[in-house]
């Protein structure tokens, strides 16, 4: 059973001591921990000197039956889902797919949360980077928390989860997507949508100079990145290879869109 203050021993072995950070998390490898995210989350925050985690809703997104070509999207498909889509709030609750540490933060009294309604970060201690978030930009946070030195951590997961290599391949000119989402009182357009992440562990052999890895008890990790060397492997590795970072699925219609572009 893990307890708060070997997890503090844990996030102060990266030495990231009062570095931003962004971080994502899957708790399973640790096994029981007492208190659970929040006690991950209450760990965190005195070794870094601000946290933050996207929120994103999925459950907010409608398929409209036509839209934009070569969009990511099959159009007139989604018709049951639309049906159980939900307008977004602030309060609403980060998707499942974000972790529980995620609804941890959201949660936290000292927490402030952007108002994207598909793509939201929450942060503490965050304010500066939540601020520059649009609904034209965004993933406009990444890049106010590279600029401040910020680090990315990954808590027990790999690339293949890591949202600033999106803005990453923003960065290097790579195509993003129109999505739709509910509010109470309308349906709005959310440009800027990024591609899939399947592919992203391929980042790993340009990067592994620059990672921290803190190995645990039993699968448990953490491991944590440069936030502005990340970036800038994302785009060295899409200059030299326009298709860098897409997944070999067939049937991924993001990835098979850039591929069209």
């Amino acid at each position: 059973m893990l307890h708060s203050n070997e997890l503090k021993t844990a996030f102060d072995a990266l030495g990231l001591t009062d570095k931003p950070v962004i971080a994502h998390a899957s708790l399973k490898p640790f096994g029981y921990i007492e208190g659970g995210a929040d006690t991950v989350l209450h760990a965190m925050l005195p070794v870094f000197k601000s946290v933050m985690i996207p929120t994103f809703t999925y459950r907010t997104m409608i398929t409209p039956e036509v839209g934009p070509p070569n969009n990511g999207i099959r159009y007139g498909t989604e018709k049951d889902l639309n049906k159980m889509a939900q307008p977004f709030s602030p309060d609403m609750r980060a998707d499942p797919m974000m972790g529980m540490l995620a609804e941890a933060l959201r949660n936290h009294p000292d927490a402030g949360r952007t108002s994207h309604p598909i793509l939201s970060f929450a942060g503490i201690r965050s304010e500066e980077f939540l601020e520059t978030q649009t609904l034209f930009d965004p993933l406009a946070p990444i890049g106010a928390l590279a600029e401040a030195d910020g680090w990315v951590v990954l808590i027990n997961v790999g690339h293949d989860v890591n949202t600033s290599i999106h803005y990453g391949e923003k960065l290097a000119g790579r195509k993003q997507f129109l999505r739709w989402a509910m509010l109470r009182d309308r349906v709005v357009e959310c440009p800027g949508f990024p591609g899939d992440s399947s592919g992203f562990t391929a980042i790993n052999n340009y990067i592994q100079p620059d990672t921290i890895r803190v190995n645990m008890n039993g699968e448990a990790f953490l491991q944590a990145i440069p936030l502005k060397r990340l970036l800038d492997a994302v785009q060295e590795m899409i200059r030299k290879n326009r298709l860098a970072l897409l997944c070999n699925r067939p049937d991924c219609d993001r990835c098979n869109a850039v591929r069209k572009t």
